[in-house]
C-alpha cells in the first residue's frame, strides 16, 4: 500500500478513536453530575436531582453543533470551546434558553455568510465565513450566561412559564435573558441583511446624514425591519418551546407577549446599537471601504476610538437586558 494511503487511513482512525475518547468522556462528565446533583438532593433534602438525560442532552447537544460549526468555519477553535461553554449552561438551565440561543446562531451563521462576495467590497474587516472567536461569542453569550446561572440558582434546571405574578424573579431573569439574545440577534440580521438588500444609502442615527455602507451607527429602514424580524425569530424559537416543554400553561399568564417582546428587544437592541456606535466607536473611509481604526490615510466619518465592535455589542446586550423587562412588567398580561 503506498505511504500516501497509509497516511490517510491513520489520520482517519485517530479522528475515530478522538470522538470515541471525546463521547466517552462526554458519558462520564454527565453521570458525574448527576451523581453530584443526587447527593446534594439527598443531603440538603430540597434540591431536585437534575435527570441524568437532562445531563447528557447539555453536553451531547452543544457538542455536535459546535463540532458542525467548527468544520463549516463559523466558528474557530477558540470560539467553539465558548460556544460548548454557553450552550451547555443555557441547555441545562432551560430548554427554551436553548431554542432561543439555537435560532440566534443558526440564523445569524447562516446570514454572515450571505452574499459575502458583495461584504467582503464594502467592509474591510469581512471574514471569510464569518468565522467568530471566543470574544465574539463571550460578548453575544456572556449576558445570557450569566443570568441562566442566576436563573438555575433561583429556582434550579427547569422550564417555567413567563409570569409576573407568580414568579416575578425568575420571569425577570427570563425576559432579561431572551432581550440580550434577540438584541444580538437584531443588531447581526440588521449587519448582514441592511447592507445588501437596502437600495438607499444609510443614514447616521445621530445626525441623520447619509454615511457610506458600513458605516457604524448608519441604519436603513430595510436594516430596521431585519432587526426586528430577528429578534421576533428568538421570541418564536422561546415561544414555541414554551408550548413544548412547560406544563399547565392554561394555569399561567398568556405566553404570546414573548413574540412581541423578542421582536421589540431586536429593533431596540439595534437601534440602541447604532447609537452607541456611531458615538463610541470610530468609523473612518479608507480606499474605498470603510474601517474601525484610525490610518494616516482614513478620513473620519463619525464616532471616537473608545469601543469595538465586540464592546458596542456587549454594552448593547446589557442595557437591553437590565431595561427591557421593567418596560415590560407594567404592559404584561395576568391570568
Amino acid at each position: 500500500m503506498p505511504q500516501f494511503e497509509e497516511e490517510i487511513l491513520f489520520k482517519e482512525y485517530v479522528k475515530m478513536m478522538t470522538d470515541m475518547i471525546i463521547l466517552c468522556f462526554t458519558l462520564a462528565i454527565s453521570l458525574s453530575f448527576w451523581i453530584v446533583s443526587l447527593t446534594a438532593s439527598t443531603y440538603y433534602g430540597t434540591l431536585h436531582p437534575v435527570s441524568p438525560w437532562r445531563w447528557l442532552f447539555s453536553i451531547l447537544v452543544p457538542l455536535i453543533l459546535t463540532s458542525h460549526s467548527l468544520k463549516r468555519k463559523s466558528l474557530d477553535r477558540s470560539g467553539a470551546l465558548g460556544a460548548l461553554v454557553v450552550g451547555f449552561i443555557l441547555t441545562m438551565a432551560n430548554m427554551s434558553f436553548f431554542a432561543s440561543l439555537l435560532a440566534f446562531f443558526v440564523t445569524s451563521s447562516r446570514l454572515t455568510k450571505w452574499k459575502g462576495e458583495v461584504k467582503k467590497r464594502i467592509d474591510a474587516d469581512y471574514k471569510e465565513g464569518g468565522q467568530r472567536n471566543w470574544v465574539q461569542v463571550f460578548c453575544n453569550g456572556g449576558v445570557p450566561t450569566e443570568l441562566a446561572l442566576l436563573y438555575m440558582i433561583e429556582t434550579g434546571p427547569g422550564e417555567i412559564p413567563v409570569d409576573f405574578g407568580k414568579q416575578y424573579s425568575a420571569t425577570w431573569m427570563c425576559l432579561s435573558l431572551l432581550g440580550a439574545l434577540a438584541c444580538s440577534a437584531g443588531d447581526t440580521w440588521a449587519s448582514e441583511i441592511g447592507p445588501v438588500l437596502s437600495p438607499s444609502s444609510p443614514r447616521l442615527i445621530t445626525t441623520w446624514r447619509e454615511v457610506p455602507v458600513g458605516t457604524n451607527g448608519g441604519v436603513t429602514p430595510v436594516g430596521l425591519l431585519a432587526s426586528l424580524l430577528g429578534g421576533m425569530v428568538v421570541g418564536l424559537a422561546y415561544f414555541v418551546s414554551q408550548l413544548l416543554f412547560v406544563k399547565d400553561l392554561n394555569l399561567a399568564a398568556p405566553q404570546w407577549p414573548i413574540v412581541v417582546y423578542g421582536a421589540m428587544a431586536g429593533l431596540l437592541g439595534s437601534l440602541l446599537d447604532s447609537y452607541i456606535g456611531a458615538t463610541m466607536q470610530y468609523s473612518g473611509y479608507d480606499k474605498g471601504k470603510v474601517v474601525n481604526h484610525q490610518t494616516n490615510s482614513s478620513q473620519w466619518i463619525c464616532g471616537k476610538p473608545i469601543l469595538d465592535n465586540n464592546a458596542v455589542n456587549l454594552f448593547s446586550s446589557i442595557l437591553i437586558a437590565l431595561i427591557l423587562p421593567g418596560m415590560s412588567w407594567g404592559f404584561w398580561p395576568v391570568q
